[in-house]
Formats: C-alpha cells, sequence, structure tokens
C-alpha cells in the first residue's frame, strides 16, 4: 500500500492494470451480488434491517477490493442513536467506506431520480432510504420533512452536504439541508472527515491508488433549542468542523479564505441552497451526490412545512 499523499500522475502501469484486471471486476461484481441478494430479502423483509448488512458485506467486500486499510479515529462518537451524521465527498468510494464504518442500522438521503431506475430504485424504495425531490422547492422541503420522521422514530440519517464530489480533494461549500433536518428533528448533527478517498479513487478516474483511508469522528453538535433561523449558522459551524477535522489528518493544507471561496465559485452575494443529497445509495453503488438547490424564502418555506 502507498503511503498518503499527492497521487502519481499517471498512475504506475502496474497499478493501472491491476484496477482494470482484479479490482474493477471484483468490485462490480459484488455488487451484482450483493445487489441481487439484497432485492431478494426486500421482497419479504419490512424493517431493512438484513438489507443493511448486506450493504456494509457489500462495503466491506468493496474497500477490500479497493486494497485500501480504514482506520476510524474517536469511534467511541458513532452511537445508534437518531442523529444526523455528515461527512465531506471525495470519491465513489465514500459510501463504501461509510457503510463499512458506521456500526448500526441508519438511512442515507438520496435524491429522487435514482428512486425511478430500475433495479437500483426497486432496491432504495424497498430498504427504506430518504428521497428528496431535486427539481421542485416545495417538494424538496416535503422530502426534507419526511426525513425529519425519519430521524423522529429512531432511525439515524447520513448525508453529505456539499452538492457533489469534489474535484480538488478540499472541501466544497456546503448546503444547509442536513441542519436544517437535525434542527426540525431537534437531534445532533455528527461531523465526520473522510480522508484518503481523493487519493484513492477521485471524480473521473477509473483507476484505483491504494492509500490509507480514515474517517475521523467529531464531537455530535447539539441543535436542542435551534430554530430554523439558525440554519446558516449551524451549516457555517459543521462546516468549519469538518474542515478543522479533514486538515488536522490530510496531508493537504487548508486554503485561505480567498482561494477557498474562488474554488467554491462563491463571491460572497450567492445565495445558499437549501440541501444536500446523496446519489449513490448502499448496495447499488453508484450516482453521485447532487445538490438540491431551491429558490427559496426558507422561514416562508418551512412555515408551511411545520405545518404538514
Amino acid at each position: 500500500m502507498n503511503a498518503l499523499g499527492p497521487r502519481p500522475d499517471p498512475l504506475p502501469l502496474s497499478e493501472r492494470l491491476m484496477s482494470y484486471c482484479v479490482r474493477a471486476p471484483v468490485f462490480f461484481l459484488a455488487t451484482a451480488f450483493f445487489g441481487s441478494l439484497a432485492l431478494a430479502v426486500s421482497l419479504f423483509e419490512k424493517n431493512g434491517c438484513w438489507q443493511h448488512r448486506i450493504a456494509k458485506a457489500w462495503a466491506r467486500a468493496g474497500v477490500m477490493a479497493s486494497g485500501a486499510k480504514v482506520t476510524i479515529l474517536h469511534g467511541e462518537r458513532l452511537k445508534a442513536r437518531p442523529a444526523v451524521y455528515v461527512a465531506n465527498h471525495l470519491s465513489y468510494m465514500d459510501t463504501p467506506v461509510i457503510f463499512s464504518s458506521l456500526p448500526f442500522q441508519f438511512r442515507i438521503v438520496a435524491r429522487s431520480g435514482l428512486f425511478k431506475l430500475p433495479f437500483i430504485g426497486w432496491w432504495l424504495r424497498r430498504s427504506g432510504q430518504v428521497s428528496v425531490d431535486v427539481g421542485n422547492p416545495r417538494a424538496s422541503i416535503a422530502s426534507l420533512v419526511s426525513a425529519v420522521r425519519t430521524l423522529k422514530s429512531g432511525m439515524p440519517l447520513f448525508i453529505f452536504p456539499e452538492g457533489g464530489r469534489t474535484e480538488t480533494g478540499h472541501l466544497a461549500k456546503f448546503l444547509n439541508g442536513p441542519a436544517f433536518m437535525a434542527i426540525r428533528a431537534q437531534v445532533p448533527l455528527v461531523p465526520m472527515a473522510l480522508i484518503g478517498t481523493h487519493e484513492l479513487l477521485p471524480i473521473h478516474s477509473s483507476q484505483v491508488h491504494p492509500v490509507p483511508v480514515t474517517l475521523v469522528v467529531g464531537e455530535p453538535m447539539e441543535t436542542q433549542g435551534k430554530t430554523t433561523r439558525q440554519v446558516d449558522e449551524v451549516t457555517a459551524r459543521l462546516e468549519e468542523e469538518i474542515a478543522t477535522l479533514y486538515y488536522e489528518h490530510s496531508w493537504r493544507k487548508k486554503p485561505a479564505r480567498d482561494e477557498l471561496q474562488e474554488q467554491n465559485g462563491i463571491d460572497g452575494h450567492t445565495e445558499t441552497p437549501a440541501a444536500g443529497a446523496s446519489g449513490t445509495a448502499g448496495v447499488a453503488g453508484a450516482g453521485d451526490l447532487e445538490a438540491v438547490s431551491i429558490s427559496r424564502d426558507l422561514e416562508e418555506l418551512t412555515e408551511e412545512a411545520r405545518r404538514s
């Protein structure tokens, strides 16, 4: 295994051959096998417990196929309680790492378009994942309220907040969907940082570069007593917490504020989108995070949601 650091470009020939001839075929075979098994189990299981176990088995097989070794720091903070677990998004391998690392059953927030796809959509619906409508602002709020109901039922949620995989390896601007859900349900936000998956398999690449991967779990952020008027404030704090965890353990240096804003396309006057949703779900192992961009006066829309 390689040391964590800048990814070679191009990769050594041995790694390229290993990716195409061994790692990718094993990953796709594992996805087909565990996906079929999960779909079969979903025909008679209602609570998603066994489907989640199958998803964890798929994730462990995927991580093993990649050649990465995953280390969890502060794993004692991962508790099976209603909370919104949030991590930065660097790679297609983020989802396998999350499913293999979190030691309890949870649901992910996925864009509604995936629910319409054959096979993947069937599994998403039958396993109880949470859909967010990316095309309609008011439907997006209704979808977030559905996520809140999941939290209030006692099930933890996981979401990527950035709206997509970063191309640079640095954190992108966070959307405020996770904070909205946590505040509405009055449950903690748990910040987590993924380090190494960008070097392992960055966006637009199909070649794996095996490196150590670390999942750092931060201190839970309580939302008791906060209101939806504080969504942007809580989102800013969440982003800062994850950035701190990330740059403390990454070989990368934290960009200066102006440089980071330039990378994220922020001019200081851009309206903040209201939600992020995972486009990669469980054993489906495909798709990408997409922003749920809604034009909104958040107070007006959330007032309608409160009455639902």
